[in-house]
């Protein structure tokens, strides 16, 4: 595995990583990831009989700032030394259609020079021309895209179909399924006694959190005691340096609105996360950009708690309307300030939504469907390279 990060950095990609490859190591695979470096994680380690390699040749944020002048024979070096190390039989890479041509065409020749698959994780894709060149100029044996909505984007690109096969992101939900909410009230006893709106993704415009806080001034004045949780987050790929002036935007908002004091901003490690969610009353998540797929959905589900998302990218494959959730259009923070007293004012309806959105989870998106799948693509792979 090759990827830009892992926790402690937090996103889909990260937490979708830091379950896929455990569960591969639990069916008896060896698997090595080569990720970026952090000041909070040392350079070596096992995480879940995973060995982590980390070197700031692969922090994005690190690279953003420094450029990528003079570190072709260094990153070529050290790919080699990873894969070496790893006897890898497989090179799985993960968004490395975008962000740097050097890193993608430099493990592409160590896949060709020693013949094994390379295959592309494709979480999102970018209106871009890097994006554009690498997603079909690299020649990758195997694209996995996460969504139906991703695999119509590179195919638009003219990434040949046959390459490209969605398998939808899966979690492990037996943390959810029962989760204490006692450890959220001891870590934030603010909770206790209010109706939490929860919007767990990171803080930031593209993921609707000014949205959320348009349509919580409205649901306040509807649910008094309402109380807002946003996941404010730190630890992140920021490329492009822009997540401290959403943030700001965010609180600008929520200082216009009165709304501090009754709303609560954090990060949340994953092992808090369970409990965070049994501790709220309806999930949003309204994106405004093409959402590629959204593992909070999936978390939501597990959970059993209503969720509200926007029509975006890949999110109306999973969430149907008015069934297992809610579907509503983008930016539309009165929608979504509706339909959320709507469930905060009927727990009956909430509850009903929460429980299909429950039954879906347990049909379609465990973790076990989708590691299998993935295990078939590196076996197909792997036999048709041979051949």
């Amino acid at each position: 595995m090759i990827h830009w990060g892992y926790p402690p950095v937090i996103g889909g990609v990260e937490t979708h990583l830091a379950l896929l490859g455990p569960a591969l190591v639990r069916e008896g695979h060896t698997v090595g990831l080569l990720t970026g470096a952090h000041a909070d994680s040392p350079n070596s380690l096992v995480d879940g009989g995973v060995s982590i390699t980390r070197l700031p040749i692969m922090d994005l944020n690190w690279l953003y700032r420094r450029g990528f002048a003079n570190l072709e024979d260094e990153l070529r070096k050290s790919v080699n030394r990873f894969l070496d190390e790893l006897k890898a039989d497989v090179i799985h890479v993960h968004n490395m259609h975008y962000f740097s041509e050097l890193h993608a065409k430099i493990v592409e020749a160590e896949a060709r020079r020693r013949n094994i698959p390379l295959i592309l994780s494709a979480h999102n894709v970018w209106a871009d021309s890097q994006c554009l060149k690498l997603t079909r100029d690299i020649k990758w044996d195997k694209v996995i895209s996460v969504s139906d909505y991703i695999k119509r984007s590179l195919e638009a690109y003219g990434l040949d179909g046959g390459i490209v096969v969605t398998v939808h992101h899966g979690i492990d939900g037996e943390p959810f399924f029962n989760a204490e909410v006692s450890q959220a009230y001891a870590k934030y006893p603010e909770l206790q006694n209010k109706r939490i709106l929860f919007h767990p993704a990171r803080m930031g415009l593209a993921k609707g959190s000014d949205i959320v806080v348009q349509a919580f001034r409205l649901i306040k004045e509807k649910v008094s005691n309402t109380f807002l949780v946003l996941a404010g987050t730190k630890n992140i790929i920021d490329w492009g340096e822009s997540q401290q002036r959403d943030i700001a935007y965010v609180l600008e908002l929520l200082d216009l609105f009165n709304l501090r004091s009754d709303t609560l901003i954090d990060q949340y490690p994953m092992e808090l996360m369970p409990a965070m969610y049994a501790a709220s009353e309806v999930v949003v998540y309204p994106s405004t950009f093409p959402e590629p797929f959204g593992i909070t959905m999936l978390e939501a589900f597990a959970s059993g708690k209503p969720l509200i998302v926007s029509r975006s990218g890949g999110m109306p494959e999973v969430v149907e309307h008015a069934i297992s959730g809610y579907v509503i259009n983008p930016s539309d923070h009165v929608s979504l300030a509706e339909t959320a007293i709507q469930l905060f004012e009927n727990p009956a309806l909430a509850k009903k939504i929460g429980e299909k959105g429950h039954e879906v989870f347990r049909q379609q998106f465990c973790l076990e469907k989708m590691v299998d799948r993935i295990i078939q693509i590196y076996q197909e792979s792997m036999t048709a390279k041979r051949a």
